[in-house]
């Protein structure tokens, strides 16, 4: 330490390396650098981890009751090793965080008991785990790729009591029209994934529904990116521009700007109602993300 009130051996590198006499010279920037980064907040390129646990954490804490009981009934949350919280005793993801909020925002308007869900694209599962945790489903099946349906298979095996297990159904794509020509749903689930398929394969995903299902859970980007500070493209711009042609979505904002975001929230309900019969229930933005919206429809007619 220098002097009786002087700085740290901590602080005196600091002053070499990010708090320079150089850099408190010059304000412009200093906000998004190195300066900052050592004063007021993290550099979130290397604390990128860090800044995920404090989201969790926060939104955890705000989740109502209901949504915490259901958390509390999604055993072996564990397997896969997520990067989670603990909040009242709790463990706590970001994936069953979302799961619970999805949960809540269904059931709200949408009778479970019973009911024959399909989910077009479920990733791993997590969403087929919560429904099945929580009530009690007739069945609920999965309609994905080959790959994606091994994983799910293989994580629901693992997680899923048998009874619950033995009604969850796995539909490969390649059956798809088959599978749908004489099913019927009470609800139909989409998260994350019409936003990175094709358009005409949404459209075609999107009349099955009409004529299958009396409810349509979407959840998915109002619209594309393309502010690099986000992910530095790190997958390469041939992937972005992938990324930039799939969806109904696609048109290009600041994700981050509210008022974008519900402007292009009024057009996405629109661009997803799967017919002319269909009305919205309700719909929002979908925590956490800031371009997100979540919409259920009911289908009108008998």
């Amino acid at each position: 330490m220098t002097g009786k009130y002087g700085r740290s051996a901590l602080w005196e590198q600091y002053n070499r390396t990010h708090v320079t006499r150089e850099t408190t010279h010059e304000l412009a920037g200093f906000k998004s650098g190195a300066p900052n980064f050592k004063m007021a907040l993290w550099d979130p390129k290397p604390n990128g981890v860090r800044y995920l646990k404090t989201l969790i954490y926060n939104l955890a804490e705000q989740l109502s009751p209901d949504a915490k009981a259901a958390l509390r009934r999604i055993r072996h949350r564990e397997v896969g090793d997520p990067i989670s919280v603990r909040v009242d005793g709790e463990p706590v993801c970001l994936d069953y965080l979302q799961a619970v909020l999805e949960l809540e925002f269904v059931t709200g308007h949408v009778e479970l008991t019973g009911a024959r869900v399909v989910e077009i694209g479920a990733g791993y599962g997590r969403t087929c785990h919560a429904f099945l945790s929580n009530h009690d489903l007739s069945a609920y099946y999965i309609v994905d790729l080959d790959n994606s349906l091994t994983l799910a298979e293989a994580y629901l095996g693992a997680v899923l009591t048998e009874e619950q297990f033995a009604k969850v159904g796995f539909v490969r794509v390649d059956d798809v029209e088959d599978f749908f020509a004489t099913a019927r749903f009470d609800l139909c689930v989409n998260i994350d994934s019409f936003a990175e398929m094709d358009a005409a394969t949404v459209l075609a995903y999107l009349a099955l529904v009409d004529r299958s299902c009396r409810y349509c859970y979407i959840k998915n980007p109002v619209g594309k990116y393309l502010d690099k500070t986000l992910d530095s493209h790190s997958q390469g711009a041939e992937l972005v521009e992938l990324a930039l042609r799939t969806g109904l979505a696609r048109d290009v904002l600041d994700i981050h700007d509210s008022d974008a975001v519900a402007e292009h929230g009024t057009k996405f309900v629109a661009t997803y109602r799967p017919g002319p019969w269909w009305t919205d229930v309700a719909a929002g933005r979908a925590l956490p993300w800031s371009y997100y919206w979540q919409v259920l429809y009911r289908r009108a007619r008998p």
